[in-house]
């Protein structure tokens, strides 16, 4: 029998239960919502486990209703210490909350509702969850379903990129938001005779998860619980990865495609992290279609075809006008059966005199071709260092619903840039493209930045794919030294993973600075940057083709897959005519550059009920003293009920100087216009050669 009395029933005969209690091994108790289908079951369970409040949803509205009404229960936890869920929690991905997620699996197997086979599925957090708790092996966790997701930390995390710091997002997004969110109170019609105690213990150790990431600024064993990376092997159940190409976390899906020794598939579209569902860009698909698809076949036993469908289908991206407001990209649906394919290559480009980028045929011709060169010209190229580079290059995508690239010479005029002649037939690439470079940098600590973009005939260049490197981690993420002045090092660059199309006439280029802002916090020192060429430092690009389509001439291919459409289309995102989301200011007279963000959204869980949240960001950077970056992140919480008013306000800064990293965090709430509840964090943290 269910275990409580439905609170609601919808028209379709879906039951919504609200705080079940779900026990673990420590006697802390998790919250979970179910929608449950028709009729008397046992039925399969498809659960999300995440922090972000599942009271806040209206019932019958989102995907666990869909789930339920295709047969299987919709089930959602708060993870513990967040919404209706028992104890506090005072960091993300920690080993007590994914053995909840295996202490919730086994106790929902074990009920009479359960067939006792359960898939976990989420994006971005939910998918994080799903990947840890798969690798440590509830035996009743049948498959999962994870999206937007990482399997790194430290390397592929909203927090740190080739060992750099992120900048705008942390404050502007998510690492302060969720200060202001776990101090929320639970709702006392769902909570009854706990909410007092609820509250208390979720703000009594509510302590910012951005003082621990900056107290980690290297990899090392903080990072590696919550991260898969190097054991993916400890997954034994069925795997189904979603991703888009312009999302943050667009590099794991196929690099774990390469190691998972359990049946998987990849899908891959253009989109960020919106997900597929959305015209961010699109084309957009049902994504939970997919899911049912996938769920049926391996929780229900349902032979519909999927397993006898390509493991690999990406979306090949071309070129389009790079619009920051564009919602469609041009392209086609691919699949492979494995990747990388039999005649897949890796070819190399050589950065060249004269921004040249020249295809590697032969080790004589290049090595006649630099002996040529030496001849006339010195063998390196130099730029300044110029911290506010990266305007161009959109907003790493993992919250806010927009950050698409824009024309990439406006960042080109301060890098270094190597180009090919036009291309005289398409050339396609899946995968990771790779930028070894022979640097020095005159600085002690300096980051380097590859990209590589489209360029077509008119000049008009768009970001394809982007990679870094903080030039201390050269050899090491866990250990980093200063780079000695003016010696040469060798520095590979993974850059991210990708689809595209370049089409016949269009030039491929790459580029090299030592800035991304303001996706990457600046680097402290001023410096005069060199990249080298020749016989002896070949500094070289290589990227990842595979075998062209055949297409009639100045077409694109066919669609090799096809997909429904959602139920529902999330468009992009929604602003009043006097409401600017994303503003690039410049600061003439100091020569400072500033991104201004502001973002509202509103939701109504109940007839009693709605929450407005406001979030703001300011982030200055100077390009005269590169040590000079400040950013404030403000996060504005309206709960406005029948019974009266909260208000939550997350205030946070963050600046630096050459040697250190300045934290301040207030927050406050106010029950009807009233101080309630009030904490400060200010903390100095020494910056790790960053």
């Amino acid at each position: 029998m269910l275990p409580l009395t439905p609170l609601a029933t919808h028209v379709s005969g879906v039951r919504f239960l609200k705080n079940v209690k779900v026990p673990t091994r420590d006697g802390t108790v998790l919250a979970m919502d179910m929608h449950v289908p028709a009729g008397g079951g046992p039925f399969p369970v498809i659960l999300e486990y995440i922090p972000y409040r599942k009271d806040d949803i209206t019932p019958f509205t989102g995907y666990h209703d869909y789930y339920a009404r295709h047969g299987f229960i919709g089930a959602r936890i708060d993870c513990r210490g967040t919404g209706s869920s028992e104890s506090s929690n005072d960091d993300e991905y920690r080993p007590v909350e994914q053995q909840d997620g295996y202490d919730a699996i086994e106790w929902i197997a074990e009920q009479d509702w359960s067939t006792g086979k359960i898939a976990m599925i989420g994006s971005s957090y939910g998918g994080f969850t799903s990947v840890q708790v798969a690798a440590i092996q509830p035996p009743h966790l049948t498959t999962i379903v994870p999206q937007n997701f990482t399997d790194d930390r430290y390397t592929d995390d909203c927090h740190y990129r080739g060992g750099a710091l992120r900048c705008y997002y942390d404050i502007g997004s998510y690492g302060s938001s969720m200060t202001g969110m776990n101090s929320m109170p639970p709702y006392p019609e769902y909570s009854g005779s706990d909410w007092a105690r609820l509250w208390e213990e979720h703000l009594e150790h509510n302590d910012p998860y951005l003082l621990t990431w900056l107290a980690h600024q290297t990899d090392g064993d903080y990072w590696k619980p919550g991260s898969v990376r190097g054991r993916y092997e400890d997954i034994r159940c069925p795997v189904l990865m979603v991703c888009g190409w312009r999302d943050g976390y667009v590099n794991v899906p196929l690099r774990m495609a390469e190691h998972l020794t359990v049946p998987y598939k990849v899908l891959m579209g253009p989109w960020n992290h919106s997900g597929p569902d959305s015209t961010t860009p699109g084309p957009s698909i049902d994504r939970h279609l997919e899911t049912v698809r996938w769920c049926d076949y391996w929780l229900k036993g349902v032979d519909n075809g999927v397993m006898d469908e390509p493991t690999i289908t990406v979306y090949m991206q071309s070129f389009d006008l790079p619009e920051a407001s564009r919602t469609h990209t041009t392209g086609y649906w691919r699949s492979e059966s494995s990747l990388p394919t039999g005649e897949s290559r890796n070819a190399a480009y050589s950065v060249g005199a004269g921004g040249v980028l020249t295809p590697v045929r032969s080790e004589t011709l290049n090595v006649a071709h630099d002996e040529a060169v030496e001849q006339v010209t010195q063998r390196y190229d130099e730029y300044t260092y110029r911290p506010t580079v990266g305007i161009a290059s959109g907003l790493w995508s993992a919250g806010v619903p927009f950050g698409l690239p824009t024309d990439q010479r406006v960042d080109e005029a301060y890098s270094l840039n190597y180009t090919t002649e036009p291309l005289g037939e398409p050339i396609e690439i899946i995968g990771t493209s790779k930028a070894r470079l022979f640097l020095s940098s005159t600085a002690p600590v300096m980051a380097f930045v590859a990209r590589l973009s489209d360029v077509a005939p008119d000049g008009t260049s768009v970001q394809v794919a982007i990679g870094v490197l903080n030039g201390t981690r050269r050899d090491s993420l866990t250990d980093p030294a200063p780079i000695k002045p003016s010696e040469v090092y060798e520095m590979n660059i993974d850059l991210d993973a990708t689809a595209w199309r370049f089409e016949k006439g269009h030039r491929i280029r790459l580029s090299v600075s030592s800035a991304d802002f303001p996706n990457l916090w600046p680097t402290p020192y001023n410096g005069a940057n060199r990249l080298y060429r020749g016989s002896d430092r070949p500094s070289q690009l290589s990227i990842p083709i595979v075998p062209l389509r055949v297409s009639p001439d100045g077409k694109l291919p066919s669609d090799e897959a096809s997909f429904e459409p959602p139920e529902t289309v999330r468009g992009s995102y929604r602003f009043g005519p006097e409401e600017i989301p994303w503003e690039i200011r410049h600061d003439v007279l100091r020569d400072r550059v500033g991104l201004r963000m502001h973002t509202s959204t509103m939701s109504h869980p109940n007839d009693a009920t709605s929450i407005t949240l406001d979030s703001d960001l300011d982030v200055w950077a100077s390009n005269r003293d590169p040590s000079n970056v400040s950013a404030m992140g403000k996060h504005h919480r309206h709960i406005a009920r029948t019974d009266g008013t909260i208000d939550v306000d997350t205030t946070t800064s963050l600046r630096s100087t050459v040697t250190d990293f300045h934290v301040a965090i207030d927050l406050e709430i106010r029950m009807n216009g009233q101080m309630h509840h009030q904490r400060r964090w200010v903390e100095t943290f020494p910056r790790v050669l960053l």
